[in-house]
């Protein structure tokens, strides 16, 4: 009996279990037939349904399935006090009660039971409803399903939701009774008090049919003390609307980036004052259309972030929160160091980040295989120690910003200019440093002065190194080194002119 129990609790309140997957597999079934039998009914003339009145039938049956699964849930249904406080079997029986009707009360349920009250035959306009039982279902979306994060916003938030209900029936009340104390006398159009509480709702809500109208100097005052009553009352409703469904809104926004098809884009992985300056210098450098920039903070959206740029609030050092930006479709990732706190623990943070987007990469290694090429990820150091530890941890470059700022300012003093000169080698506005294939056309033997001649003869560039898969960098090599098409050269020039 407990294995029944535990069994249909699974397959009702765990979708997640082989259980729960059984019963929404079949959910959606039923859902498809029901709405295949909607649409026939909707769109058939009246004559051709009568000869079809198994459809009906059909529909009926599925409506009762559907009333069986809600049942089923509502039972199976276990209140955590249960678990948690020793009570007397009375007092048991009234949790499992008031429990289970406050369960009902929930924003997911409520659907379910709109869904069922369709097949009555005066509710069958319920019917449409039923399509709404599509939102619970967590295929539709993969990673998070925002109708439920809307639902679990109404549910948490309430007392506040009530407070505004409540401010908002007992205004409609004391008014449609006011109204039709003072009006039924006088005015032929109120008959009965529900004509007085419509007449209350469609003037609270500033919709104003103008069916019903009060007569009366009493009525009017009545009428317009109704009036400011529900412009408070919008004003209370928007307030409370606006603070408790703004996380469902932003988590909305994460969905539409996970459900894209969104390829090749960069991930930046912290922000400060200071990363300003990068996404203006990535403005300039990148073509934003072809690869879109991702910002991955555990904030929300600064007001000073170029709308270019896409941002994304999470938790970088944890791997679950790593599928928000689609990392493992992203061309290069670049881990921005905090000023916020001394270097060592910024580079503690840039470390751990590093070694976490590793790890995802790892775990995720089915489909990163397929991949061209690898995800391309920087890192930036502040103090000079742990430059060998950010490698260690995964970084294929290493940014040490602080020391590199420092040598420049000491270079500086001794050989003037030098620091300038770096400066517009940085600048993607001038002249900068590229990596790239000589052309085929460059007559052997290869070295590098004659490749360097053929580049500036041809090209007008200035090559100062090369790039081997052996040995790495090499800056200024002698003029015979050899070269085969594995180097690639490092140039200088204002745009990048050689494949790369």
């Amino acid at each position: 009996m407990s294995w029944l129990r535990r069994t249909l609790h699974d397959a009702f309140h765990r979708p997640d279990s082989t259980a729960g997957r059984r019963v929404d597999a079949i959910v959606w079934l039923l859902i498809i037939a029901s709405t295949i039998l909607l649409a026939i009914d909707l769109t058939l003339p009246a004559y051709l349904l009568k000869p079809l009145e198994f459809l009906q039938q059909a529909d009926n049956v599925i409506l009762g399935l559907f009333a069986v699964e809600l049942a089923l849930r509502v039972l199976t249904y276990r209140p955590a006090a249960l678990d948690f406080w020793r009570m007397p079997w009375y007092r048991r029986l009234q949790v499992h009660f008031f429990e289970r009707v406050r369960f009902c009360l929930r924003p997911m349920i409520l659907i379910d039971i709109l869904t069922v009250l369709g097949g009555v035959p005066e509710l069958r306009g319920l019917r449409a409803l039923r399509l709404l039982r599509l939102l619970r279902s967590r295929r539709i979306f993969r990673y998070a399903n925002p109708f439920g994060g809307i639902a679990r916003a109404f549910e948490e938030n309430r007392l506040l939701y009530l407070l505004g209900l409540s401010i908002f029936g007992i205004a409609v009340l004391l008014g449609g009774v006011s109204f039709y104390l003072t009006e039924q006398p006088h005015n032929e159009r109120i008959t009965d008090l529900p004509d007085a509480l419509w007449w209350s709702i469609v003037t609270i809500t500033t919709v104003g049919y103008g069916d019903l109208t009060p007569v009366t100097n009493v009525g009017r005052v009545v009428a317009g003390s109704l009036m400011m009553v529900g412009m408070i009352t919008l004003a209370l409703f928007a307030g409370i609307v606006g603070s408790t469904l703004m996380s469902s809104v932003l988590s909305m926004r994460e969905e539409s980036f996970r459900m894209s098809n969104y390829l090749d884009h960069i991930v930046v992985c912290g922000y400060d004052a200071g990363t300003r300056m990068l996404l203006d210098t990535m403005s300039e450098e990148l073509d934003l259309d072809k690869h879109p920039v991702v910002i991955f903070a555990p904030y929300p959206r600064p007001p000073d972030i170029p709308s270019e740029f896409f941002w994304m609030q999470g938790d970088p050092t944890k791997e679950s929160e790593l599928e928000k930006i689609r990392l493992a479709y992203a061309d290069a990732a670049i881990v921005v160091g905090t000023r916020d706190s001394i270097p060592q623990q910024a580079d503690a943070h840039t470390i751990l980040v590093t070694f976490t987007i590793r790890r995802y990469l790892k775990r995720r290694e089915p489909l990163t295989a397929q991949r061209k090429r690898p995800l391309y990820l920087v890192a930036e150091i502040l103090d000079a120690e742990n430059v060998e530890h950010a490698r260690t941890a995964g970084a294929d470059e290493v940014i040490q910003t602080t020391r590199m700022g420092f040598s420049l300012l000491a270079h500086a003093v001794e050989v003037h200019g030098t620091a300038t000169l770096v400066g517009e080698l940085a600048d993607v506005s001038g002249n900068s440093l590229f990596v790239g294939q000589w052309p085929a056309s460059v007559p052997e033997p290869w070295t590098f002065d004659t490749v360097s001649r053929a580049l500036k003869d041809q090209f007008g560039v200035l090559a100062v190194g090369v790039r081997s898969p052996e040995d790495g960098d090499m800056l200024n090599p002698h003029r015979d080194l050899p070269l085969t098409r594995h180097h690639h050269v490092i140039y200088m020039a204002t745009k990048p002119v050689l494949p790369g």
